[in-house]
This record gives structure tokens, sequence and C-alpha cells, in this order.
């Protein structure tokens, strides 16, 4: 593929319009609509990672909010460790730690675990879908 058509699928993943698009790639808006039905599953996997990078930029991502929520459940209990509970303050640390609490049991996943031979069966799985999706990608070059 050539290098015009990847800055089209960064474009249009980035959000812009055709007609943006058009003028910044000197191409006719026509052309780029057949490209946007041709190349629909790049531009879709190219702003799936720019929406991964943005969650994970700004603490999205299920992991990132576990240790930020953790972080901050933590530094509340050490504050409230120190805090006489006359003070108005320590009231509104009071009020933050079930919230907190809260927050990471919602984001609590059962975890699940794989026999050796579901490992391995997912992994041949995984292959197989590569090899496919190579001899596709080969087919169309």
């Amino acid at each position: 593929m050539d290098s015009i058509k990847h800055k089209f699928i960064k474009l249009r993943a980035e959000g812009y319009s055709f007609n943006t698009i058009a003028k910044k790639l000197n191409k006719a808006k026509g052309t780029l609509i057949e490209w946007n039905k041709e190349l629909a599953e790049e531009i879709s996997n190219c702003k799936a990672l720019e929406l991964e990078a943005l969650y994970e930029k700004y603490f999205l991502l299920q992991e990132n909010r576990l240790q930020l929520f953790g972080e901050t459940l933590i530094g509340i209990k050490e504050e409230l460790a120190t805090r006489n509970f006359a003070n108005i303050s320590t009231e509104k640390l009071l009020e933050l730690l079930p919230k907190y609490h809260a927050l990471l049991k919602d984001e609590y996943l059962e975890p699940k675990f794989s026999t050796e031979n579901e490992i391995q069966e997912n992994k041949a799985e995984r292959r197989d879908l590569e090899k496919f999706i190579s001899v596709l990608s080969k087919k169309e070059e």
C-alpha cells in the first residue's frame, strides 16, 4: 500500500472529513470515498489504536484506573491515620473512603485461569488465524 493511502487511513481514523483530507492530500473526494470503502477495516483498526492511546494517556484503561483508585485509597487511609476525627476535613476523607472502595469493587474482574491444554489450543488458534490473515493480505497485494 502506498504512503498516500496510509496518510488517508490515519487522517480518517483521526476523524477528518473527506473535504479536509481532499485538500491535504490533493485527491478528489470521490477517490477518497472509494478508498474509505476499500480501507474500512484498516481505518477502524487505526481508530482503535488511537483510542487505546488516548485511554492510556487519560487513565481510562482498567489497569490504570485500578492502580489510580488503589493509590488514592492508600493515600486516604494514610491521611486518615494521621488525622483527628473531630476535624471537618477528616469527615470529607471518610466520605471518600467508601466511594473508593466501591470504585475498586466495580473494577474487579474474576480472574480466568486456563489449563495448559486450553492455553496451547488458544495459541494454536491464534497462529492459524494469523496465517490466514497473512495469506489474505498477500492475495490483496
